[in-house]
């Protein structure tokens, strides 16, 4: 029983500055750089960005699958988020660092969504929705694993 409580899981990288960086913060990055810069703050020009097509495969069995804009910045912001969970286990002191970051970057999140008319758009209120799942599961997940190792 006493070599159970010796083993501490730890993710970390080389990196620190990964480990304490939000990752979800990049599609926010992209989609800020895009409404700013390239549509303007127009809810119809931001709507229509998001509706282009964003590549087309065409399948074995001769169907066309295409995907928008939406659904990429959907699709790889669950691939970070899934990241995300995974850094909670991380060293507790950076995990302490990045779930404070990520809590600034749910604030920057709602404040565009209610505050730009660019922003309030489905796509970026689950990008919004996911940095919360994020703040919530990583200080979840954080007074979990020290609870357990503390045992």
């Amino acid at each position: 029983m006493a070599r159970y409580r010796e083993r501490r899981v730890r993710l970390s990288s080389s990196s620190p500055t990964f480990d304490v960086f939000p990752l979800l913060a990049l599609p926010m990055i992209y989609y800020n750089i895009v409404v700013f810069t390239w549509t303007g703050t127009d809810p119809v020009q931001v709507n229509a960005w998001l509706a282009s097509h964003a590549f087309q495969l065409t399948m074995f069995s001769g169907a066309v699958w295409s995907m928008t804009q939406a659904d990429v910045i959907v699709a790889a912001a669950m691939g970070l988020l899934f990241i995300e969970i995974l850094k909670s286990v991380g060293s507790p002191m950076l995990s302490l660092v990045n779930h404070g970051i990520a809590v600034m970057t749910l604030l920057v999140y709602v404040v565009e969504f209610i505050s730009f008319p660019g922003f309030t758009t489905s796509v970026f209120f689950m990008l919004a929705l996911m940095q919360l799942i994020d703040v919530i599961a990583g200080y979840t997940i954080t007074i979990v694993s020290a609870r357990h190792l503390n045992r």
